[in-house]
């Protein structure tokens, strides 16, 4: 499913929910689950239904359901639903009901759920028995793979056609997220390049390389969420690439510019863009370096929406009507309000804190 055996989903949902061991109980062995094995997941397996010493979680049957809900059960008192109503296969079992199932079919695991209070899961689940089920819910587990500083362009434009064109090819391939990042990294420098070379055909060739840079973009986390490959190199290549890659823009436009027009104004102009992103970044920066700025859900929101790509559309845009000297003006002021409104964010947030500790 989605390029990987559901049953290494499973095991991979149980063990960032943090519930160990795992043990995969089974008439046959389980195959080979190559994410639980990179990751170095334990898990156990054998015909027979171990005793646990205490509380145990119980998964049945071919379904798929999110960390963030297998973390719900830990309070033994309630069931998981999904969005009809049904109970879905997942409990909490006491030492005593995990012996009483040890000679029982598995599917008796739904009797002990009743009488517990019912909670809605908060993500999709997905039941799969069928190769219908199956390519059903590898749709919709492609359509769940998103990132929270999406803008629209990416939402509706740069995501589907990464996904169409690479991300989906890709996921069968030994190519990883990282290898990705690069390769963005290398298209927005080459269409920096392009920029700097200052004719008009340089800057549309520039614009297309660096919108093409920014779908390449978003392949990276698709194929990292929907395999299980993030990593914490990968997520800092993304975020420091993304740098790069802007400043890089910055710097290839305001110098084409100068080329192409003569007036050093551009070249300021480009300084101040570059000297506001740097500053933007420092505030980004400090706010995920912090564990309390990066709970701020208004602050999220703000960063989220202000560091997406989609301004890449509108230098395109300037780019083919002759115009890129706007996006110059634009991108020195707007710079300079991001990183000013951000960093009042993140004091007033620091404000709020300590009002209410005090």
């Amino acid at each position: 499913m989605a390029h990987l055996p559901l049953l290494d989903r499973v095991v991979i949902a149980c063990h960032r929910a943090g519930y160990q061991p795992i043990h995969i109980l089974s008439s046959t062995p389980p195959g080979r689950l190559p994410r639980s094995t990179a990751w170095g997941i334990n898990f156990t397996h054998s015909p027979d239904l171990p005793r646990f010493p205490g509380e145990a979680l119980a998964l049945v049957g071919n379904c798929l359901i999110h960390p963030a809900d297998l973390r719900r059960l830990k309070d033994a008192s309630v069931r998981l639903t999904d969005s009809a109503g049904v109970m879905l296969p997942a409990l909490i079992l006491s030492a005593e009901e995990c012996a009483e199932l040890s000679d029982q079919p598995a599917d008796r695991l739904l009797e002990k759920g009743v009488g517990r209070q019912p909670i809605q899961a908060l993500e999709p689940t997905f039941r799969v028995s069928t190769p219908a089920e199956a390519h059903a819910a590898t749709r919709q587990l492609w359509a769940l793979m998103r990132s929270p500083s999406d803008g629209l362009v990416d939402r509706y434009f740069n995501r589907p056609i990464g996904r169409f064109l690479l991300s989906r090819p890709l996921a069968h391939t030994p190519i990883t997220p990282n290898q990705i990042s690069l390769a963005s990294i290398a298209l927005g420098l080459w269409g920096a390049w392009q920029f700097s070379l200052g004719s008009p055909m340089a800057f549309v060739l520039g614009a297309l390389l660096f919108q093409l840079s920014a779908i390449v973009d978003c392949v990276d986390g698709d194929i990292a969420r929907i395999l299980y490959k993030e990593t914490s190199l990968g997520k800092w290549l993304d975020l420091a690439g993304d740098q790069v890659v802007h400043v890089g823009v910055f710097a290839g436009i305001a110098w084409g510019q100068w080329r192409n027009t003569g007036d050093p104004a551009t070249l300021w102009l480009g300084g101040a863009t570059i000297l506001g992103a740097v500053l933007s970044f420092g505030v980004v920066l400090r706010g995920i370096l912090s564990p309390a700025l990066s709970r701020d859900p208004n602050l999220q929101r703000f960063i989220d929406g202000a560091t997406s790509r989609d301004f890449s559309v509108l230098v395109l845009l300037l780019a083919c009507v002759g115009r890129l000297g706007w996006f110059l003006w634009l991108s020195a002021i707007g710079s300079h309000v991001f990183w000013l409104t951000a960093l009042w964010l993140q004091q007033r947030s620091r404000r709020d804190r300590s009002l209410c500790g005090a």
